[in-house]
């Protein structure tokens, strides 16, 4: 009972009485032979107990006009049985009736607790150094851009910014799913929901509270309800129709059979054909498929955001489950977005001594090019030693390194000194260095794979993806490289953001079926692709508001391999819900047809409808279950 709420503490305990009273009056009822009336009153009692509730509701249902639902169903159909002097039966199908709904209260509880996981990146307050040089704890909302806001050990960061003093490690779990923690120093960005776990921080805050990474998702995961898949919008239009349907049915089955009989000369036998019509109510409720349809789809989102994936709605779920195609960015979302040094080719120098006089000369440029070339050089440069730096646009810089004239660039600069230039044969970007107008060889920059790359390519395949496409501005050496690598099936290069859309456009009619288009990218520079494909899916998004806004699948981390998991959490989701419609419509149909010719009693009605949606709903918390996938 611990993990019960109040209110399920309540239904419990009831239950407990309402079956302690049964089991007392079935033995008293056994060992002595009691009035009719007598029984009939002691049984009331936990009927009462356990079904007042029900009973009301139901009055109040009829009372605005709005009776057909499965409390005015179990009403009629209990009040019916104990009006025909089947207590026990009544007292029953209340009585089991209540425990199905317990069942489902505390299923949808335990599928409910990896949203509120994720709720508890919600910062309560935020500090800041009052005018008596104390901190003092604010409401979030009420902190301004700019403001300095200070995150002690165990304290969520409550909005997000800049650190500006001190360094610590911050744990990123409610977020990505992931338990590896992060580390921070000064000038890196922090965003609000991640746990500072070591040292004092000194933040500087970037944005307003409501716009902080944490306050898009709260409200993305929040709203995700509101979209409903196609299964959803069905059982929700089909138990509109179902439930007056079966009313009628079984209003008719318990008034026509009689009035046959009797125009044939037979007993009305109105006892019996009301029974059945009791029979035939309880049996049609349609509470499996009305909870477990949509707990299925909560279970998969909550599932899946434990995991660091965050779906927007169960109808982004469905549409991920079908995906066919899946159009990758490139840069920042297969690879890096860091650029690193490959290779020194063609020169007569060590590798060490090109690549240093290559990034003196780039030193005071802060072109990623001259980043990666002062790295890979791996020491402090002494910037004394270059003068009459030149820096020539879209070309490539010119300087005096030791008194020696270095010019460090592309093609177009080699042409420009009229320096032959040996062709690079890799793909990247190759940067050529001339000492004293003679050619000393070129450096190749290359973008590199992520990790997990080229494993999620391989899990994709492995999932019956038809084709896997890469979508880049890159070259096409670079592109052609990459996609080489990865064992992608095809890969479009030189491309704008407006023909990266046109691709998608192109790529959405060659679908097959009923399957959907993907595109993955980092959610910053893709929003048109994003907003343009069936499912758009964000990936490395921890921070980028372009990708909470634009996107219908969030990856919280940088592992491509989460798009793979993100389908299987789909695919898994969708089945669970397909099981259950064909489970409870079969049950359903097959003892419909027993309760009709009277084959199926009140027993057998109970485990129509309760036993069959126990079954359904802790088939659906399976979805919750993401961990192995």
């Amino acid at each position: 009972m611990k993990n019960l709420n109040k209110k399920q503490k309540k239904v419990f305990i009831r239950i407990l009485v309402s079956l302690g009273l049964l089991a007392a009056i079935l033995l008293l009822t056994k060992l002595v032979q009691l009035p009719q009336w007598l029984e009939a009153v002691l049984y009331l009692v936990p009927y009462l107990v356990i079904g007042y509730d029900i009973l009301i509701k139901a009055g109040k249902g009829i009372k605005n006009r709005q009776p057909f639902d499965e409390c005015f169903l179990m009403a009629v159909a209990t009040v019916g049985a104990m009006a025909l002097g089947e207590y026990l039966e009544g007292a029953a199908v209340m009585l089991f009736y209540q425990i199905g709904e317990l069942f489902q209260s505390v299923a949808i509880g335990r599928s409910r607790r990896s949203i509120s996981e994720l709720m508890d990146i919600r910062p309560d307050y935020a500090n800041i150094m009052g005018e008596d040089g104390q901190l003092e704890q604010v409401d979030p909302d009420e902190v301004e851009v700019g403001t300095v806001i200070y995150v002690q050990p165990g304290e969520k960061l409550p909005i997000d910014g800049v650190v500006v003093e001190g360094a610590s490690t911050l744990d990123t779990a409610a977020l990505t799913g992931e338990s590896v923690p992060r580390d921070a120093a000064v000038g890196d960005e922090v965003i609000s929901g991640c746990i500072n776990l070591t040292g004092l921080l000194k933040v500087r805050t970037t944005k307003e509270f409501g716009e902080s990474t944490a306050s898009k998702i709260l409200d993305m995961v929040e709203n995700a309800s509101s979209r409903k898949s196609r299964q959803e919008d069905f059982i929700s239009r089909f138990a509109r129709i179902y439930t007056p349907a079966v009313c009628y049915s079984a209003l008719a089955l318990a008034i026509l059979p009689p009035l046959v009989r009797l125009v044939l000369g037979l007993g009305a036998d109105w006892s019996t054909w009301i029974y059945r019509a009791l029979t035939f109510l309880v049996i049609s409720c349609p509470c499996a498929l009305v909870i477990s349809i949509p707990l299925g789809f909560f279970a998969g989102i909550g599932g899946a955001s434990s995991a660091g994936v965050l779906v927007k709605g169960s109808n982004y779920l469905e549409a991920l489950s079908k995906v066919g195609l899946i159009a990758f960015d490139k840069t920042g979302t297969v690879t890096q977005g860091v650029f690193e040094v490959v290779g020194v080719h063609h020169s007569p120098l060590a590798d060490e001594e090109l690549l240093e006089i290559a990034a003196l000369a780039e030193s005071y440029s802060h072109h990623p090019i001259s980043q990666s070339l002062r790295r890979a050089v791996g020491h402090e440069l002494d910037t004394a030693r270059v003068s009459d730096v030149e820096e020539i646009p879209g070309k490539g810089v010119i300087a005096k390194v030791d008194g020696k004239t270095v010019a460090v660039g592309n093609g177009k600069l080699m042409s420009m000194l009229a320096v032959a230039a040996t062709p690079c044969g890799h793909g990247g970007t190759v940067v050529h260095v001339a000492i004293d107008e003679r050619y000393m060889g070129h450096i190749l920059i290359a973008d590199m794979l992520k990790p997990g790359s080229e494993q999620a390519m391989t899990e994709l395949k492995a999932l019956g993806i038809r084709r896997r496409v890469m979508l880049t501005g890159d070259a096409r050496s670079a592109a052609e490289e990459t996609a080489k690598a990865l064992g992608i099936d095809d890969f479009y290069c030189e491309l704008l953001p407006q023909d990266k859309v046109t691709k998608v456009e192109e790529l959405l009619g060659e679908k097959q079926g009923r399957e959907t288009l993907a595109f993955v990218g980092d959610g910053i520079n893709d929003a048109p692709v994003l907003s343009r494909a069936d499912v758009g899916i964000a990936m490395g998004a921890l921070g980028s508001d372009a990708a909470i806004e634009a996107a219908d699948v969030v990856l919280m981390d940088d592992d491509p391999r989460k798009v793979a998991k993100a389908v299987r959490i789909a695919r898994k989701c969708l089945r669970i819900v397909y099981e259950n419609i064909v489970f409870a419509i079969g049950v359903k149909l097959l003892c419909l047809l027993l309760g009709a010719v009277g084959i199926a009693n009140m027993w057998v009605a109970i485990f129509a409808d309760v036993g069959v949606m126990v079954l359904a709903v802790l088939n659906a918390i399976r979805a919750l279950n993401v961990k192995r996938l």
